[in-house]
């Protein structure tokens, strides 16, 4: 039931902790705005006050709509297992739909998210048959922040679901924004490279071609929302 924020260890979520808790929260408000923003994108408001962010990780689901951004957050899983405790990184953490490193017996009992990055902007965007409480058919998750590091100055982190058997973070897409100063083309080239990142499938809620599309779309305009809001 934990749900803590310390400025220098970050925000620990326990996984009985409820999304509508996590949304709610003036700590998760302040500091990591655009995992209040996912959490609300998920179902209806009443299936949000039993659904958990643990329980939507571990629920391996490719179309989660928390995951891909607690994976850009930097999100570590605390499990325990029979052996005792230890963390295992979102980023490794996803094998294919429904699958997870998690081992029989093994409980994870909360997720960890480092103190984002210093000035960051974040956004989801979530694509659905209708405006709430559907399964995303593509979702994009965003977040960018100076970065000295970086030739362009910035460094970008896109998360993408329900276009792969697993949310995974789109490298290459990253790779576009980092290496050249950020322009509309630029905003555009590295939507390219995230849709030429997935391989989505045909289903009831939307043909393979269809999602890969949408992918360039929605991360064109997450992009070009956070690049705004950085220039701001």
């Amino acid at each position: 039931n934990e749900l803590s924020f310390d400025t220098k260890k970050g925000l620990t979520i326990g996984a009985a902790v409820t999304m509508n808790k996590v949304a709610s929260n003036p700590d998760v408000i302040k500091h990591y705005p655009n995992l209040a923003e996912a959490a609300q994108s998920v179902a209806s408001y009443q299936l949000r006050n039993r659904a958990t962010i643990v329980g939507n990780i571990c629920n391996a689901s490719p179309a989660g709509d928390t995951s891909g951004t607690c994976m850009i957050l930097g999100g570590v899983l605390k499990v325990h297992g029979v052996d005792g405790f230890r963390n295992v990184s979102l980023s490794s953490f996803f094998l294919a739909p429904g699958r997870t490193v998690l081992n029989p017996g093994d409980v994870v009992i909360s997720v960890s998210l480092p103190v984002p990055p210093k000035d960051f902007v974040g956004t989801y965007k979530k694509l659905g048959r209708n405006a709430i409480g559907d399964l995303s058919i593509v979702g994009v998750a965003v977040m960018g922040f100076p970065s000295k590091e970086s030739p362009s100055g910035f460094q970008f982190r896109i998360a993408l679901a329900s276009v792969a058997p697993v949310p995974f973070e789109s490298l290459k897409a990253e790779a576009v924004l980092s290496e050249k100063k950020v322009t509309d083309e630029v905003i555009t080239k590295a939507a390219e490279a995230a849709m030429e990142s997935v391989t989505p499938i045909d289903d009831v809620r939307g043909s393979a071609r269809y999602r890969k599309f949408m992918v360039r779309n929605l991360t064109r305009e997450a992009i070009t929302e956070v690049w705004k809001k950085l220039n701001k």
